[in-house]
């Protein structure tokens, strides 16, 4: 028999906590819940107790550390993830967990923002952030997922016991995403119901700071991923200022003789010796994510023999 684990971070979530772990377990009365329990000063911890659920703590602050000690704890055929906000439908639970047990997919992503979410969504800008986001991964890692930050998903034994979890923090549904498509996991997203949190709850999302390490966080896995792209366009755009600070000098010394501009000679100088460097550079760290995606491969078959002898 499949084995399902529903898995909720849970950081001062009183208000809706014991609601999700009762939902979730009459969507999936086969499934065991883990509610991990981040530092909550409120009583999270013993209200998803009482709900039902297996309830642990987790002292490193931030969702990517939550989400680093359930993948590594537990082990399942397919893990849901859920916030503990109440903002997600139990529903959908059966639709996203079916995909990952008919092998069409590693990873299932909730689909928020092809429903009603950008337009029933109240913070100002975090509907323009969504897809600023989503805009920059597809573009830089040639994909077309639609909801890039859902805190919804459905995930693969495979998937989830090779996902070097990096983040921290909120980021880390970025670094799933980008993962994923980086290491041609199966995907599939599913549009699903979004609702407001309930009165009393209260985001723990700050849509600039987190904005901005999420933002942050795409440009330094888009280096470490496709560095070759990364670090030539840096390359090019070191060349072309150098041209156009020292195309003039050279055309005023043919015509005259005269170098009257050293700074601006010397400087395009430097910006060719970086361009070259850069350029170097890209194809090194090519070369070096090449052997770790060839690495990666030998991994997920130590993976697949160790699901298959459990």
């Amino acid at each position: 028999m499949n084995k399902t684990a529903v898995l909720i971070p849970c950081y001062n979530e009183e208000k809706t906590i014991a609601t999700v772990v009762r939902d979730f377990q009459k969507a999936l009365p086969e499934a065991d819940i883990y509610v991990y329990d981040n530092n909550s000063t409120d009583n999270s911890y013993k209200l998803a107790k009482d709900a039902g659920a297996i309830v642990r703590s987790e002292i490193r602050q931030g969702k990517g550390n939550v989400i680093r000690s359930m993948f590594r704890d537990i082990d399942a055929d397919c893990y849901l993830m859920v916030d503990g906000d109440d903002t997600y439908s139990a529903h959908d639970a059966k639709r996203l967990c079916q995909e990952v047990f008919d092998g069409r997919a590693d990873m299932v992503i909730g689909d928020r923002l092809s429903g009603a979410y950008l337009q029933e969504n109240k913070r100002r800008f975090h509907g323009f952030g969504n897809k600023l986001v989503r805009f920059l991964i597809n573009k830089l890692f040639r994909s077309n997922i639609q909801d890039i930050m859902t805190g919804y998903r459905a995930f693969s034994y495979d998937f989830v016991k090779s996902f070097p979890v990096l983040s921290k923090g909120f980021a880390v549904e970025t670094e799933m995403t980008i993962h994923a498509v980086d290491k041609n996991f199966k995907i599939s997203e599913l549009t699903i119901d979004f609702k407001d949190r309930p009165a009393g709850s209260e985001s723990k999302l700050n849509t600039y700071s987190d904005g901005a390490r999420v933002l942050i966080t795409i440009m330094s896995l888009f280096s470490e991923y496709k560095p070759l792209v990364f670090f030539n366009i840096l390359s090019a755009i070191s060349f072309i200022i150098a041209i156009l600070l020292g195309l003039p000098v050279l055309i005023e010394f043919f015509q005259t003789g005269l170098v009257p501009r050293f700074p601006s000679l010397i400087v395009a100088g430097f910006l060719v010796i970086i361009s070259l460097l850069l350029t170097i550079t890209s194809i090194i760290l090519n070369a070096v994510a090449k052997k770790h995606r060839q690495l990666f491969e030998l991994y997920m078959y130590i993976i697949s023999q160790k699901k298959g002898s459990r």
